[in-house]
């Protein structure tokens, strides 16, 4: 009796290996497809002009041309449009922050009247494109007279998003109400409980939410493309079509400049994926 009930955990345990084997074998197959477009910016990147467009393609530069980023660099004032782009990046990042937690924890905290309605016509917005509101938006700013500064590309991420606005209300339903009833019988207040107990536990949807919003503003380009006009304040997006107009026969230098484009936000992902990964795990627990 006992063998048998080792044998059949045996069997268990040896046809879960493979299952679990392929499907990685799968994912890993899946993932080639994926990293094949980056692998060959990488490689045309490091290419003499000759290699780019012969057949079949050349894979392994040879020479290796790491000259062609210091050129593609001094090209485009690259460091300025980082800077301008990261100042952006962060500002609508802690925006988003700011305004999503608190319209999130009154959605999913607080009990008032019509709160389920107002967040069903909330969420509503989420299917105008951006497109529809381009024009009013436009006009709005124009009014404001905040055309040609960071303002419009800034501004909007205080007033909320929708998508981040749910996001962190389906994280903050699953903390137990008991701790907020806890900390009003101690006379803490809506905000201290925000502050202090909700805020904390929430570190890694909050994390999930600047994230996409730090990646969203990164690789935005018709944003910059209709608010910006003078190019001391383009971002990268405007700076790499600024490139490709200029020099666009230069296909090395730009696949160069791309490169170092979207580099930060590579190393980016690859420092928070485990709390990027953790926060959407943890929001999808509760509907």
């Amino acid at each position: 009796m006992k063998l048998t009930s080792i044998n059949w955990r045996t069997r268990k345990r040896l046809r879960r290996t493979i299952q679990q084997s392929i499907s990685h074998l799968f994912l890993i197959a899946g993932s080639f497809f994926f990293i094949l477009p980056l692998l060959w910016l990488l490689s045309t990147s490091l290419k003499p002009d000759h290699q780019v467009f012969v057949f079949p393609p050349v894979w392994m530069p040879n020479p290796i041309k790491w000259i062609n980023y210091p050129k593609a660099v001094n090209y485009i004032p690259f460091f300025v449009y980082l800077r301008n782009t990261f100042v952006i990046c962060v500002v609508s990042s802690i925006g988003a922050v700011v305004s999503c937690s608190l319209s999130a924890y009154g959605f999913s905290r607080i009990r008032w009247p019509g709160r389920d309605v107002l967040f069903t016509v909330m969420l509503s917005t989420m299917m105008v494109p951006f497109q529809v509101r381009m024009i009013p938006l436009f006009l709005t700013f124009r009014r404001l007279g905040l055309v040609n500064t960071y303002g419009p590309l800034t501004i909007p991420a205080f007033f909320g998003v929708a998508f981040f606005i749910f996001l962190l209300r389906q994280f903050f339903m699953t903390i137990p109400l008991e701790l907020s009833d806890a900390a009003k019988v101690d006379g803490c207040s809506e905000s201290g409980i925000y502050w202090r107990i909700i805020l904390p536990l929430a570190k890694p949807a909050l994390a999930v939410v600047a994230l996409f919003q730090f990646i969203g503003s990164w690789h935005d380009f018709l944003g910059p493309l209709i608010y910006l006009n003078r190019r001391s304040m383009f971002t990268l997006s405007l700076g790499l079509r600024q490139f490709q107009t200029e020099h666009g026969a230069e296909w090395t230098l730009l696949m160069a400049a791309s490169t170092l484009t979207i580099l930060p936000i590579i190393i980016l992902f690859f420092l928070t994926q485990k709390t990027f990964i953790q926060g959407i795990t943890l929001t999808g627990l509760k509907g």
